[in-house]
């Protein structure tokens, strides 16, 4: 038996990254995926990749901070699957630029993301997840995406730590609420290091200019050096870490945040 056997699981932002590796590895473990972003062309091609791997999964245009499109995604999980068991609110942006540079507009793009788009989430599939929660021995989950910069400061780009914070902290408030209530709504977070990703490479370049050079390759291995094991970390990585926190292996863990990061934040 695979860990997600009979599950549903939403995941949003999906398209590439980390969240499409996150359906692979939930596909795998057996559950039923619907994969939910803005990039649509994009979005079809991972739910076709996936389908000829033998999963079962589909496709929701999903802007975060859209109320239409979370309950479209919410209805499609639960018309074409039966339910939802499982949502990573895994969609996110990176700036990359320091207190001084952003504007008002950079500041509010990084917040209908990052918080609003984790809320709305949170919010609307609540009663999906509640219904499920209740006939699982170990409830429904939620998977929020924070990040390193949601517990340590952020020197590339302060702003996106803020909204981390946010997120971190949320996931806590989020998990006692429906604890208290009796939701069976189990609610973590995890936190990544720097992963090789697009957003990864966005760090690369922020960093390069925070040093005042173009020299991006530079970079990618100043921050490769700030992580003890040795490496940056891959969307493998947290795919597994989600994969725990959403699955009946994790029974036991609600307000708690993974840390994957290859022991930066040890340091």
């Amino acid at each position: 038996m695979n860990r997600l056997d009979g599950k549903v699981a939403l995941i949003s932002g999906a398209a590439r990254g980390i969240g499409a590796e996150t359906a692979r590895h939930m596909m795998q473990a057996g559950a039923k995926v619907v994969i939910g972003d803005v990039l649509d062309e994009q979005g079809r091609q991972t739910v076709q990749a996936l389908a000829r791997d033998g999963g079962d999964a589909a496709y929701a245009h999903l802007d975060v901070t859209s109320t239409d499109d979370w309950n479209a995604a919410v209805a499609q999980a639960t018309s074409r699957f039966g339910g939802l068991d499982i949502l990573v609110n895994n969609a996110g942006v990176f700036i990359g630029r320091g207190i001084e540079e952003a504007s008002l507009a950079d500041w509010q793009k990084l917040c209908s993301v990052n918080l609003t788009g984790v809320f709305l989430g949170t919010k609307l599939a609540m009663p999906a997840l509640r219904e499920r929660g209740q006939k699982s021995p170990h409830g429904s989950a939620i998977v929020n995406l924070a990040s390193i910069a949601g517990l340590v400061g952020s020197q590339l780009d302060p702003l996106y730590s803020m909204t981390k914070g946010g997120v971190t902290t949320f996931t806590k408030s989020a998990a006692l609420e429906f604890a208290r209530k009796g939701y069976r709504i189990r609610v973590n977070s995890i936190h990544p290091g720097v992963i090789e990703t697009d957003m990864g490479a966005q760090t690369f370049v922020a960093r390069a200019e925070r040093m005042s050079t173009n020299d991006v390759d530079a970079a990618r291995q100043l921050s490769q050096a700030s992580h003890p094991i040795g490496r940056l970390g891959t969307p493998a990585d947290i795919a597994n870490g989600i994969v725990f926190l959403a699955s009946d292996d994790a029974g036991f863990m609600t307000g708690a945040g993974l840390v994957v990061d290859g022991g930066m934040t040890a340091q």
